[in-house]
């Protein structure tokens, strides 16, 4: 068989000294190597999770957002709409559109049933008549009755009905309405 080699003396042998040899601990080794290339490749796996689960939220998130912004526009546009009917004069058109009238004086009772004021009938104002037009002035020249509607009025519901039995007595003008409007009322009865 082959010699052992003879120990180096000097520098060479100092040097060989300080290098480690290639013989049982390259084995010891392998065992570390493996152990840091798994946890570095779990760790690098565990943030390509921790990333996409960060995207998904993010995406979430700008459609909650969109969502958001778009359900803001609806409900401020609901709130216009509601600001636009909701005025007086929106209110008093849509109410007239209604067939209703504007109230007359209210009464009021007392805590000890003593009536304060007095009631009365609300009854339509006269409606504005639009400017003439060529036909509607064959019409002004019929005379209409006093139950009648203006010629030209905006819709037969702001008529005031007629009834067909005469009237008379002192409210002969206000006895076709008193007999198709309720008797007044008072609060909290």
């Amino acid at each position: 068989m082959s010699k052992p080699a003879a120990p180096l003396k000097g520098r060479a042998g100092r040097l060989a000294r300080l290098m480690p040899s290639t013989g049982p601990s390259t084995a010891a080794r392998t065992p570390f190597v493996l152990l840091v290339v798994l946890l570095l490749g779990g760790g690098l796996i565990a943030l390509l999770l921790l990333n996409s689960a960060l995207n998904e939220g993010s995406f979430r998130l700008s459609k909650l957002k969109r969502e958001t912004t778009e359900l803001t526009d609806e409900q401020q546009a609901l709130q216009r709409d509601v600001d636009s009917r909701s005025q007086p004069d929106a209110l008093e058109r849509r109410a007239r559109e209604l067939g209703m009238v504007p109230g007359g004086n209210p009464a009021f009772l007392n805590p000890d049933g003593t009536v304060r004021g007095v009631p009365t009938e609300a009854t339509a104002p006269p409606s504005p008549s639009p400017s003439p037009s060529p036909s509607a002035s064959a019409d002004a020249d019929a005379s209409p009755g006093p139950d009648a509607p203006a010629a030209g009025s905006a819709s037969p519901s702001e008529a005031v009905p007629t009834t067909s039995a005469p009237a008379t007595g002192p409210d002969a003008a206000t006895a076709p309405e008193a007999e198709s409007s309720p008797p007044p009322t008072s609060p909290g009865r």
